[in-house]
């Protein structure tokens, strides 16, 4: 997924939660978003991701809103 004329905003449930827990910023994300090995449109602009980071598959849910060239990050998942 192209995100780099794109803002990418995490929701503060996420930045709470997830970026807390996987000691992550907003590169970190960006790099997950560009690496991701799966990606699944789950609506018209939602997306589910998958990428590696760290050892482990961490699985992103986030909106891609092509109007306002923004990616906001609704909450994370993590597996083995």
């Amino acid at each position: 997924m192209y995100t780099k004329d794109y803002k990418v905003r995490p929701s503060k449930h996420f930045i709470s939660t997830w970026m807390r827990k996987w000691d992550a910023d907003v590169e970190t994300l960006r790099s997950m978003i560009e690496n991701a090995y799966k990606t699944e449109k789950v609506s018209k602009n939602k997306y589910e991701l998958y990428a590696h980071a760290k050892g482990k598959s961490r699985k992103l849910i986030l909106i891609k809103d092509d109007e306002y060239k923004e990616i906001f990050i609704i909450t994370g998942a993590e597996g083995k």
